[in-house]
Order: structure tokens, then sequence, then C-alpha cells
């Protein structure tokens, strides 16, 4: 027993000088001091000692046992501070070295576009209405002068939810819930996501729109003419000129395509006026007697006048962005041109 004893302490000794880590640490001190160790079975083993001899075996057991104990206790405290000043290393800052300039955040071009038309609207007394973006039936076609059987309704390519409520394909609906909730005169510009079944380079599911509205007495033409003069010098320069086509909405009467004059070649003609000196950039016009109607207003005592507008499509035409994609890619590579 005695030889025994002896082995297993020059056992434990080496095993633990040459231990490195605490991980190897704790192995050993399981191996030789847990409850299944080493130590623990010479206890067990007692049973097997004579009698008369059995308390003297026990004291040198439990002898071993201390002995044992404070070597492990020894040698945990020194990892432990092996490994504390070796984090110490590890963690060391240099303060001479220069610091880490962190990347600086800058508006998204489209962020900065929407603020930009926003601005200039609410610059000449507009007020700004989020309707929803889920909508019904009712205030996203009924309302517009687009009933169920309107062949205008094929031009929107809807995302229908059921068959009465829709993921609105334009901002308009708020447009409408104001009429409904205020009276005249009103100028409310409606900016916001909407949702149309369209994807290549200049079109997406979802995009942003921002439309407006006027309805007041004695509204005309030349009051959109007036305030859509103003946008466009605003947004692309004083000499921006805006020219009227005439088109078809079912929701204004008359309607007009508007386009401004190229901001890049000065109507001279270049690639992004395809030669023609002038660039589509929103529909507009009347606003149709039946909306003005439908919102509980007298047509032959009120009018008014109305335009939308892409978002993605004035940020393509300002910035000279072939693929509306990239707006959606959050390449940070694209996204540095716009800190300026």
């Amino acid at each position: 027993m005695q030889e025994k004893m002896n082995e297993l302490k020059l056992s434990a000794l080496s095993a633990l000088e040459g231990c490195e880590t605490s991980r190897d640490f704790q192995d050993l001190k399981i191996r030789y001091l847990g409850k299944a160790g080493e130590v623990t079975g010479l206890l067990k083993g007692l049973k097997d000692v004579p009698k008369e001899s059995r308390a003297e075996v026990g004291k040198i057991i439990n002898d071993l046992r201390q002995e044992l104990e404070g070597a492990f206790a020894a040698k945990e405290e020194e990892l432990q501070k092996k490994e504390m000043e070796a984090g110490f290393l590890a963690e060391a800052l240099d303060v001479t070295l220069p610091g880490t300039r962190p990347e600086r955040g800058t508006l998204h071009p489209l962020t900065k576009v929407r603020n930009e038309i926003i601005g200039v609207f609410t610059g000449m007394g507009f007020e700004i209405f989020e309707g929803p973006e889920i909508d019904t039936d009712y205030y996203t076609f009924q309302a517009l002068n687009i009933p169920k059987d309107h062949p205008a309704r094929d031009m929107q390519d809807t995302f229908y939810i059921t068959e009465n409520v829709v993921l609105r394909p334009h901002t308009s609906p708020g447009q409408i819930r104001c009429l409904e909730q205020k009276e005249p005169p009103i100028k409310v510009l409606s900016p916001g996501k909407v949702y149309r079944s369209d994807d290549d380079a200049t079109h997406s599911p979802m995009f942003q729109q921002v439309e407006g509205i006027v309805v007041d007495k004695k509204v005309t033409l030349c009051d959109l003419k007036g305030a859509l003069d103003a946008f466009a010098a605003k947004l692309f320069g004083d000499e921006t000129k805006t020219r009227f086509r005439p088109s078809y909405f079912p929701f204004t009467e008359p309607s007009v395509e508007v386009d401004v004059s190229c901001f890049r070649c000065k109507g001279k003609g270049c690639n992004l006026c395809k030669g023609t000196g002038w660039i589509e950039v929103l529909g507009a016009g009347m606003v149709h007697r039946n909306v003005i109607k439908n919102c509980g207003l007298d047509p032959d005592e009120y009018s008014g006048f109305a335009f939308g507008m892409g978002v993605e499509r004035i940020a393509m035409l300002k910035y000279g962005i072939p693929n509306m994609k990239m707006l959606f890619e959050n390449d940070v590579r694209f996204l540095n041109e716009f800190d300026k």
C-alpha cells in the first residue's frame, strides 16, 4: 500500500509539473482528487486493510491527499497568474499608434431627393400626409374615378391581398382621405412607398412616390403650371423650364405629362434627354369632377390640381444613375459617391 501511494504521489506531482493550461489542470485534478479519482480509490480500498492497520493507513492517505491538494492549489494559482499576464499582453494597447477613423455615414440618395422634393412643396405651404400602405379598393380606385370594370386598373399592376384590400399602387388614397376629413382650401403632399408588379432596369415592385393635391375655389391649370415651374427651378436649377403634353389619367381632366428642359445639356440635346432637350419627370392634371364629388364637395364650386412623381426616377435623372437596382443594393462604394 505504501509503495502504491508513493507511486501515486510521484505520478501526480510529475503530471502537475508538466501541466501548462487550466483545462489540463482540471483534468488532472479530477483524475487524482475527484470523487472517482485515484486518491479517493485508495480511501475506498481501506476496507481491504487489516483492522489493526486501518487507522494508520487512513492517516497516511489523508496526509497524501492534503499534500496533493496543496500542490494543486499552488499550481492553480500559478496558472491563473500566467494566463492573466498573457491576457494583458494580448489586449495591450499602444496609445502612440494612430487611431482607426470610423466610417462616416451619409444620407441615402433617395432620402436626399425625397427631402428635397418635400422641402420645395412645404415651402409653398403644402401639408404632409402619409396614408396607410395597405388600403381598400374604394380609396385606391373607386374614389379616384376608377370603378371595378375600368381599363385603367390594368395600368396599375396591383398587388391584391383580398378582393377589396390592396397594397397601394400610388399614394393618392391619402389625398382622398384628406379631402373627406378637411374643408377646402386644401394643399396636401403625400409621400410614401407604393407597390406594383413591375421589375426591370427602371422599375421596381416597391418604389417611392410623392403626390400633391390642391383644392379650392377657382384653381386653374395656370396655378398648376406655376407650382411646377417653381418646383423644377428649385430641384434642377433656375434655368429649367417646364413643358406640358396632353395625356390621360382617370382621376384628372385635363391630364398632362410634365417635361423639364434637360439640365445637363441646357436643352441642346444629349444622351440623357435622348437628343430632344426635354426629360419627362411627372404626371399631373386638374382634379376630375367625379373625384371632387366622391369626396363630398361640389365640383361646380371647387376645383383643384394634382401631380405625382417617382422619387427613384427623379434621383436617377438628378444623379445620372443608369439602373434603379443600384439604389437598393446598399453597395457602400456606390453610396460613398453621395457623401460630398
